[in-house]
């Protein structure tokens, strides 16, 4: 990872000019997703937050995240390069789900299982690094996939096997999704560095 994407996404944000697609625009509210949208500053546009969302993962502390290693605050939980891997799986799928609403496809799309992915994504196997490298390259994938939809297009709805999503609440649902997990890993796994 270089400093001059980090330059590139300062800037961006610094000069964005936001249409007004915020969270107030998501109709209907996802009731399951909801709970990652309302992570979202209210104050920021799509565009915006998936771009500080960028900047989150260059703010990480690698250092602690190093230090704990394979430690879960609980049996059965999670690694810290699982979650991020699962961040990256997760929104590899919605942005697919996005896509296909985008294009209205009226389809109804599979869920899939979050724990299956986790048992075999091998994260635990690769370096810290590498995750996030892989992680930052699926959310420029988001960034660029978003930046280029026009406000209809955002406002386009597709179904899910078990609910009603528009482009605009994936979107939204991506950033929170990561705010969720990282304050996880800020108020479970930090701790355990001090125990």
């Amino acid at each position: 990872m270089q400093n001059c994407h980090l330059n590139y996404i300062c800037a961006s944000i610094e000069t964005y000019n936001p249409n007004e697609m915020n969270k107030s625009a998501i109709t209907p509210m996802p009731a399951y997703f909801d709970r990652y949208i309302s992570q979202v500053p209210d104050d920021l546009d799509l565009i915006p937050a998936i771009q500080k969302s960028i900047l989150d993962l260059y703010q990480l502390d690698k250092d602690k995240i190093s230090a704990l290693g394979d430690t879960v605050y609980a049996p059965g939980k999670w690694t810290i390069k699982e979650i991020l891997l699962h961040i990256a799986d997760t929104e590899r799928v919605f942005l697919y789900r996005a896509l296909r609403f985008a294009r209205k496809d009226t389809t109804v799309l599979p869920g899939f299982d979050e724990n299956l992915f986790a048992e075999n994504s091998g994260a635990n196997d690769r370096s810290l690094e590498s995750l996030l490298e892989e992680l930052l390259a699926v959310r420029q994938a988001t960034l660029a996939f978003y930046k280029n939809l026009t406000n209809e297009q955002l406002l386009r709805i597709g179904n899910t096997f078990n609910t009603q999503l528009s482009v605009l609440a994936v979107g939204f649902t991506l950033v929170g999704h990561q705010i969720h997990h990282f304050k996880i890993i800020e108020e479970r796994y930090f701790p355990l560095l001090n125990t």
